[in-house]
């Protein structure tokens, strides 16, 4: 698929303003969503293949659905309204089916059979249904009242020719598919689907299975991120586990932007002196380290590589997953072209205790039982387990707060991050 390719972004789109030293979540938020755009380039799709991919343009009605007016049931149809009583009408020879309509005018004072999504014949504006009908030798008894047009649909009642039935940014969903081909669109202008880099840093790390020496753990963001990437739609660049190597790292950086739109990295994203992504963003001019006001997961690195944007998140899985539903999930559904978007959150009451003090926000690990909400037992970011055992987070804003059971708190879940 070939089309247009937007321009890149700006090396400065994550830059602080002067002053900024620990970054509210709302505050970093909002600079995401005013300094990115789409990185994806532009093409055309068939509709039965678009499923999962972003609409680059309106999507505008061809025809009315339905495109003529139609019966909404099995039974007979007439002309005008009948009062309340009795009524008598004579069957008129002939039937309108779903794609037979009827060839003719209906006679006043006659009835027609009709059967469910047949158009309606000149003639017809009313239908009664076949259970509310005696019918007999060439004619039908029944009683009112019924109202005229009662019992059908009228042309274009759901759509109007013309008409935008889905916007510009809409990831299509199976029902979508349904609604563009009952108004005749056949092929979608779409953007072409985000490919993100992901890799992980660090000496320490060794592959899932593979034999752990002293002070060596198993990777596990690479496969967490991965798996959240594809679950969001987007195409994944798995470039595998980098070790604590400058050179090492900046080949699988120069390698990601050939391969990639955007990258993820875990790991080396803070000051240290092996927090290698961060040295060699900063030997780009590019690295833009946000303290986020945020437990857990308070150093996030961005910055650009070759004018592909990075997101340099936390080593520690826990840490890593929050930052990226966070921040790097409404992050790359703009670079994608799908516009920004906010998880749905739910206020439940809370089965736990929790005190907090001001000046940044928190996420547990949470899940729902009989109506209310549970958290973790431990908060230690390295508990991993705690994310597997949770259905979502509850998110505890800035201020200081008390929380006792009973009280209400924002449970967001899992569902409303994508996932």
């Amino acid at each position: 698929m070939t089309g247009l390719k937007p321009p890149p972004l700006r090396n400065d789109c994550f830059a602080l303003p002067a002053g900024v030293d620990w970054t509210p979540v709302d505050t970093a938020l909002a600079m995401l969503r005013d300094r990115l755009a789409p990185v994806t380039g532009v093409g055309t799709c068939p509709v039965p293949q678009a499923l999962g991919r972003v609409l680059a343009a309106d999507a505008v009605a061809l025809r009315s659905s339905p495109p003529q007016a139609n019966s909404a049931v099995d039974g007979y149809g007439f002309a005008g309204a009948v009062p309340e009583g009795a009524h008598v009408l004579p069957l008129h020879a002939g039937r309108a089916a779903a794609g037979v309509p009827f060839d003719g005018v209906l006679p006043a004072g006659r009835a027609l059979r009709v059967l469910t999504g047949a158009a309606l014949p000149d003639g017809v504006e009313t239908v009664i249904l076949e259970e509310d009908v005696t019918s007999g030798e060439g004619e039908i008894a029944f009683r009112g009242p019924l109202k005229r047009g009662a019992n059908t649909r009228k042309a274009g009642e759901d759509v109007s020719e013309g008409a935008v039935v889905l916007p510009a940014g809409r990831r299509l969903t199976p029902a979508d598919l349904a609604l563009l081909s009952s108004v005749g669109i056949a092929e979608v202008v779409v953007r072409k689907t985000l490919r993100v880099a992901i890799l992980s840093t660090g000496d320490e790390l060794v592959e899932p299975g593979a034999s752990a020496g002293p002070g060596q753990i198993h990777d596990a963001n690479r496969p967490m991120l991965c798996a959240l990437t594809t679950r969001l739609g987007y195409g994944v660049q798995d470039m595998g586990r980098v070790p604590d190597d400058r050179t090492a790292l900046r080949a699988t950086l120069d390698r990601a932007v050939q391969e990639a739109d955007v990258i993820l990295t875990s790991g080396g994203a803070s000051a240290g002196d092996e927090d290698h992504v961060s040295a060699l963003l900063r030997e780009a001019g590019t690295i833009q380290h946000w303290r986020i006001a945020l437990k857990p997961g308070r150093p996030l690195a961005l910055g650009m590589w070759q004018g592909k944007p990075v997101f340099g998140l936390p080593g520690n899985p826990v840490a890593a997953l929050v930052c990226a539903l966070v921040f790097a999930r409404p992050a790359l559904a703009v670079l994608a072209g799908e516009g920004w978007t906010e998880p749905q959150g739910y206020d439940l009451p809370a089965a736990f205790e929790k005190r907090k003090k001001p000046g940044r926000r928190e996420y547990l690990r949470a899940r729902v039982r009989d109506g209310r909400v549970e958290v973790f037992p431990s908060e230690g970011s390295g508990r991993i387990s705690g994310l597997s055992w949770a259905e979502g987070l509850v998110e505890i804003g800035d201020a200081a707060c008390d929380i006792r059971p009973g009280d209400p708190v924002r449970f967001i879940p899992y569902g409303s991050f994508g996932l």
